[in-house]
C-alpha cells in the first residue's frame, strides 16, 4: 500500500512537470516593446473640434518684427579733416598764387568721397602755362615741405592735370577742359576754404 502510494504520487508529479514542461511560450504582440524590435505607436490626441467635426482654427502669423524707426535717429556727423590736410590745401593754393593760377578753389570734400578730403582747382591760361603750373607747385612742395605728389598725370597734353598728395588732389585745367567737367559744379554743396590773401587781384 505504501508503494503503490508513493508511485501515484510520483506519477502525479510527473504528469505535472509533463504539463509545465510542454506548456505553450508566451507570444509577446508584435507592438509590445522588444529589444530590436518596432516600440508600439503612441496615440494621437484628438482635439475636441475635430471630434464634434469642427476644424480648429489655426493662429494668426506673427508679423515680422519691425525695426527701430531710423527716421528718427540723428545722421551720422561728417569726419572732420586733419589740420595737415587743411593747412597743406592752402599751401598748394598759394603756391598757385604764386605763378599767375586762375580761378583757385579749395573745396573740402571730406565725407563726400573717400580717396581725399580737399580739391584744389585752378586754370591756367595756355598747355605751357598748365604745364609750368603743375611743375612748379610740385618743385615748391618738394623744396619747401619735404612733400611729394603719389602721382601726376596728364602732363603730356597739359590740358588737365592731376596731382595726388593724398589728403589733397589738385586739379590744373585750360579754361575749356575745365568748364566741360565743371567739378565745381559737382561739388556745389561742399564748403569752401577761404583762399589766401592776394588771390582775388589775379582772378
Amino acid at each position: 500500500m505504501a508503494t503503490k502510494t508513493r508511485g501515484d504520487g510520483g506519477g502525479k508529479a510527473k504528469g505535472e512537470a509533463t504539463k509545465r514542461r510542454g506548456a505553450t511560450p508566451r507570444i509577446r504582440a508584435s507592438h509590445a516593446s522588444v529589444e530590436g524590435g518596432p516600440r508600439p505607436a503612441r496615440a494621437r490626441s484628438v482635439s475636441p473640434q475635430l471630434k464634434q467635426g469642427k476644424p480648429s482654427p489655426k493662429k494668426a502669423l506673427a508679423g515680422p518684427k519691425r525695426a527701430k524707426d531710423r527716421r528718427s535717429m540723428p545722421p551720422p556727423a561728417a569726419p572732420e579733416p586733419s589740420t595737415k590736410a587743411r593747412e597743406l590745401a592752402v599751401a598748394l593754393a598759394a603756391e598757385g598764387i604764386e605763378k599767375k593760377a586762375l580761378g583757385i578753389e579749395i573745396l573740402d570734400v571730406a565725407g563726400k568721397v573717400d580717396y581725399t578730403d580737399f580739391l584744389v582747382l585752378m586754370t591756367g591760361r595756355s598747355d605751357r602755362h598748365v604745364s609750368s603750373l603743375a611743375q612748379g607747385i610740385e618743385e615748391a612742395l618738394r623744396t619747401k615741405r619735404n612733400k611729394r605728389p603719389v602721382a601726376v598725370e596728364g602732363m603730356q597734353n597739359a590740358r588737365w592735370v592731376l596731382m595726388d598728395f593724398g589728403d589733397v588732389v589738385v586739379h590744373v585745367f585750360q579754361e575749356e577742359v575745365r568748364s566741360l567737367y565743371d567739378l565745381e559744379g559737382l561739388w556745389m554743396d561742399a564748403h569752401r576754404l577761404p583762399l589766401p590773401a592776394g588771390v582775388q587781384e589775379e582772378r
